[in-house]
């Protein structure tokens, strides 16, 4: 099979497309043919050398795929071979052909297409087990999400709306905003311009915050959050290490919550995607929440996505597929 490799940790000109060994599913597994995948900060960090693969998953970067099951392995009876489905990975959607342990894979949504699909597992998972299953969001409450025009942004604001959130989102740029507006958020702020701690005080604080910044805007959020406030920090784009007040967290009885969810046991994994087929599917097949896809590459230009992504010119996600 055809699958890209980093031939060495850099920039993006570092992925290879190259022919690799044919996966075979072992048990319990699914072995999936290929439409798309998508680009994630994760498979640029994996790229760079700093966010290597979990012990036994493929040196393949790709965190999520759509395709059609090709062969399944012994004990798997819910797919069956020609079914199409979507799959979130713990790497390897890089590639024509991928394995995934059957928990982690899922029908496709009502009236989403076989390639579009490949948009959604990572950042519906991501969302859906931060936003809702570990920090509880409710209705009425008030949501901050930052870097609301990006893949996890743009769910994050559609599914906080659709369950009665007030929602307000983080971006650089005016077209930027505007898309965050349009997907349902009450209050869009220009974290260049602006000050997204008075931005969101002025509206009582945020209950729940969802942040890729990490130590950057650590203090920030953590002034920014209302009584009995969650943080949940998904990424460490503004680094690793940062200083915690603790007096003013404990003050307001908040919670500083750090998770990731590539290296969850797959057992983990597996209630996440049944959760997300249970609760997110749904309003994706009635248009409450639609995929939002910036663009798509052949796989073979995978270097020229992953520059995308780290330019920052995106809104949505960006796809990588197998067909011409």
């Amino acid at each position: 099979m055809h699958a890209v490799l980093a031939t060495e940790p850099g920039g993006p000109d570092v992925l290879r497309l190259t022919d690799v060994p044919d996966p075979e599913p072992g048990p319990g597994e699914v072995l999936i043919d290929v439409a798309a995948s998508a680009v994630n900060r994760a498979d640029l960090l994996q790229r760079q050398g700093l966010y290597p693969p979990p012990e036994g998953v493929s040196d393949v970067p790709g965190l999520e795929c759509s395709g059609v099951v090709a062969e399944v392995g012994e004990g798997v009876t819910t797919y069956a071979v020609g079914d199409p489905v979507c799959a979130l990975l713990a790497g390897g959607g890089y590639a024509t052909r991928v394995t995934v342990p059957v928990g982690q894979v899922m029908p496709i949504p009502e009236g989403v297409d076989l390639v579009t699909a490949a948009s959604l597992p990572e950042v519906a998972c991501t969302v859906w087990s931060n936003v809702f299953m570990v920090a509880g969001l409710r209705a009425q409450e008030t949501f901050l999400v930052h870097g609301g025009a990006g893949g996890i942004g743009t769910m994050a604001i559609q599914l906080a709306a659709a369950y009665g959130a007030r929602v307000a989102a983080t971006a650089g740029s005016p077209e930027k905003l505007l898309t965050c507006r349009e997907l349902g958020a009450e209050l869009a702020i220009d974290y260049r311009e602006q000050d997204f701690v008075a931005e969101v005080k002025a509206l009582g604080g945020a209950d729940v915050i969802l942040d890729n910044m990490g130590a950057k805007y650590l203090g920030r959020n953590v002034d920014a959050l209302a009584t009995e406030g969650r943080l949940v920090v998904i990424g460490m784009q503004g680094g690793t290490k940062g200083e915690l007040d603790l007096g003013r967290l404990l003050a307001k009885r908040g919670a500083v919550i750090a998770t990731s969810l590539r290296s969850r046991p797959a057992e983990d994994k597996a209630a996440i995607c049944a959760a997300v087929v249970e609760h997110v599917w749904p309003l994706v097949a009635d248009g409450r929440v639609r995929p939002v896809v910036h663009a798509s590459y052949p796989l073979a230009q995978a270097a020229r996505a992953h520059s995308v992504l780290e330019e920052s010119s995106h809104v949505g996600k960006v796809l990588l597929t197998t067909r011409s």
